[in-house]
């Protein structure tokens, strides 16, 4: 196979990976914060993780890859200002916060399903790893950090060369973070934060510094160290997490083991989805979750694909025509698949060894799943191969791109928008009663079975060359 190649944000350049260790590749990714569904903006950081995973492990390395998942410290701010995330999504619903950390972690959970993103090794929970969060911070308190009413906060002047990863002037850096009273240096942040006096916190714990909660960069130092040891092979996030969570981590690291360590070799940050007024957030607490392109009618693997289709590095805009445009084409994949089942019969041995190759080369610089795409449509597409032979190679790239088309149908691609009113067996039962009346030449109630599906959403695709006999308009 080809080697692989991928870029290094910390040395912003690309790199041949070469592992720790050959049987155990480990991998942290920077989890979500579970106070609200994810918007598919951060599902994108999933998608590209995921692609990371399938190459690595289609390669034949054996992976431990860990995502955490924050049920605390992360403040509305990425850096200290704000309430802490859960605890203000708390007080706005008036909900147990422990109820409302399940919720959204399962919710995320089957957003990953939803997108045939394989599960880690392990989702450890923030509030599970308290104690250890307390130990790191004693180990670093004496030589790294000082003491402020609000907390412990962490000197970055005293670790070398703070901040490489973002690479950006002081000036750019101290614009991003808010202030705190009494912090000797901008850049600097929290490891522990005291409550204060008369708050009423639903999640805190006891500590040398006094009771509070951990700051959110530390959870990520101690439990990619517990998993994943005080060396490991790749550290992925999105590319906002470059400029202060990922340095701040880094710099805790440093501190921890006393040495220039990052924690990982590579560090790996996939873009923003972007819409054309910016990058998708939840500040204005209007976004786009995936239940939202579902309820248009949209499968999940349409998403899946649209993000395949740019390079993870690169922006992507979201809009709905490109969306439609990514479903089209998952359609087209299925149906050709579709068409190579029905004519499957034993392989007949016939060579498919450049399509793999070619898959190879494309996935192993730097996971170019936009150039793996067009070679999957060309094997398809390869009337010199017979249907079965393309199968069998149509398996390498389920492997690597996660689009299942192996086992996807048409039907498993008809969804129900929320405003439909009419669900697909009825849809099924009243075209079978068109076809007859088709067959009888009674055209008059043909047309009529058409126009009542149309009031009900649904068009009837007569002629249409994919041979989808139907769709529900979004």
């Amino acid at each position: 196979m080809t080697a692989l190649t991928l870029y290094n944000s910390l040395t912003r350049s690309a790199e041949p990976f070469r592992p720790i260790d050959p049987a155990n590749v480990r991998i942290y990714s920077c989890g979500p914060t579970v106070y609200n569904y994810a918007h598919v903006g951060n599902l994108r950081a999933y998608v590209f993780t995921d692609t990371l995973a399938r190459v690595l492990r289609w390669k034949g390395h054996p992976l431990t890859h860990i995502i955490n998942i924050t049920d605390v410290g992360h403040l509305t701010s990425d850096a200290d200002a704000g309430d802490d995330k859960m605890e203000a999504a708390a007080k706005r619903s008036g909900q147990d916060i422990w109820a409302i950390a399940a919720h959204y972690t399962a919710a995320f959970k089957q957003n990953l399903k939803d997108l045939h993103i394989a599960d880690p090794t392990a989702f450890p929970l923030a509030t599970d790893h308290i104690a250890e969060m307390i130990a790191f911070g004693e180990t670093i308190a004496d030589r790294h950090c000082y003491r402020l009413p609000d907390g412990l906060y962490f000197d970055t002047t005293s670790v070398p060369d703070y901040g490489r990863l973002a690479r950006t002037g002081g000036d750019e850096v101290e614009g991003r973070i808010d202030p705190v009273a009494g912090k000797r240096h901008p850049q600097d942040f929290a490891i522990w934060r005291t409550s204060a006096p008369g708050e009423n916190r639903q999640m805190e714990w006891d500590s040398p510094w006094g009771r509070g909660a951990p700051g959110w960069h530390l959870e990520c130092s101690v439990m990619s160290r517990k998993y994943l040891g005080a060396a490991f092979d790749i550290h992925t996030g999105g590319i906002d997490h470059r400029e202060i969570h990922h340095p701040n981590e880094i710099a805790q690291n440093q501190a921890y083991c006393g040495c220039a360590d990052t924690g990982a070799t590579i560090w790996m940050h996939n873009n923003f989805l972007v819409e054309r007024a910016g990058k998708m957030s939840k500040s204005s607490n209007e976004f786009l979750t995936l239940q939202a392109l579902v309820d248009r009618g949209f499968h999940p693997l349409a998403y899946r694909l649209m993000c395949l289709q740019a390079h993870y590095r690169s922006e992507l805009e979201f809009s709905w025509d490109n969306l439609a445009a990514a479903s089209t084409r998952l359609k087209r994949l299925v149906q050709a698949v579709t068409a190579l089942r029905h004519r499957a019969d034993a392989p007949t041995g016939t060579a498919a060894d450049t399509y793999r190759t070619q898959l190879d080369e494309a996935v192993s610089e730097d996971l170019n799943t936009a150039k793996a795409l067009p070679v999957l449509d060309s094997l398809i597409a390869d009337k010199r191969l017979a249907p079965a032979d393309r199968l069998a190679t149509l398996a390498d790239f389920d492997a690597v791109l996660g689009l299942d088309l192996l086992m996807l149908h048409r039907e498993d691609l008809r969804v129900r928008p929320a405003s439909s009113e009419i669900d697909a067996g009825e849809i099924e039962g009243r075209l079978a009663a068109r076809r007859d009346a088709r067959a009888a030449k009674d055209f008059a109630r043909s047309d009529a079975i058409r126009d009542e599906l149309a009031g009900l959403g649904v068009e009837v695709m007569d002629g249409d060359p994919l041979g989808w006999d139907w769709r529900i308009g979004a």
